[in-house]
């Protein structure tokens, strides 16, 4: 496996980079865009690829070797900066801003996409936040887990709204007057970026989510 040695230990993608649940590199997991850090699980390969780490949220899959020329060793390992509630209040504007330009480029829903244009849901979350410096984790149950609860009474610009049945699969942001924008798939949403009302007789996909409400939360800090 040909990887310049970094004495880090980390590296730092050049270009945005695929990332897959498994070795045969057929289902994207995520992606790691231009900037992002990133190191080794394992120095040996299976097969086409190798496991490797994402620094900013901790997330795992698995690298094509074909793409480890787009890896750099990093001078200095990646520096986590926790920001808190007062900081990102001041960066909600900004956040609903990226989504909002985001839906007004033409995109598609892509299950593991964290870059423009076309996402997943959580992972328009996490750009979103990111973009302003917020880190949020990657999987929507893993942001549930990481927001503060709230009641629906509660809900602000900027608050998460969280979808499911059985456990949390879906992610929103809140806009205000009962309305929300998200990334969402083909079979009962707008396979890719719409804002849709928390209401249960509206459009089609806005009952369709309403029927999966599963709760509501406010990022009160950063990874």
């Amino acid at each position: 496996m040909f990887l310049p040695p970094s004495n880090t230990g980390e590296y730092v993608c050049l270009q945005d980079i695929n990332l897959f649940v498994n070795p045969d590199c057929q289902e994207l997991s995520t992606q790691g865009a231009k900037g992002r850090y990133i190191k080794l699980v394992s120095d040996t390969p299976d097969s086409e690829a190798v496991k490797v780490c994402l620094c900013e949220d901790n997330y795992q899959g698995w690298l094509p070797l074909s793409s480890l020329k787009f890896l750099q060793p990093a001078d200095e390992n990646y520096q986590k900066e926790t920001v808190f509630r007062e900081y990102i209040s001041q960066k909600i504007s900004a956040i609903i801003d990226f989504c909002l330009q985001a839906h007004q480029v033409s995109n598609y829903y892509l299950w593991g996409g964290t870059v423009a244009p076309n996402y997943d849901c959580s992972g328009l979350m996490q750009s979103a936040f990111a973009s302003e410096g917020i880190w949020l984790p990657r999987d929507s149950y893993q942001q549930e887990d990481f927001c503060q609860k709230i009641t629906r009474e509660k809900l602000e610009k900027g608050d998460l709204i969280f979808f499911g049945v059985k456990k949390v699969t879906h992610v929103a942001l809140y806009l205000g007057d009962n309305r929300y924008i998200h990334s969402s798939g083909k079979d009962m949403g707008n396979n890719g970026i719409g804002i849709n009302e928390l209401s249960n007789d509206l459009d089609q996909v806005s009952r369709n989510y309403y029927q999966e409400l599963w709760s509501y939360g406010r990022v009160i800090q950063s990874l």
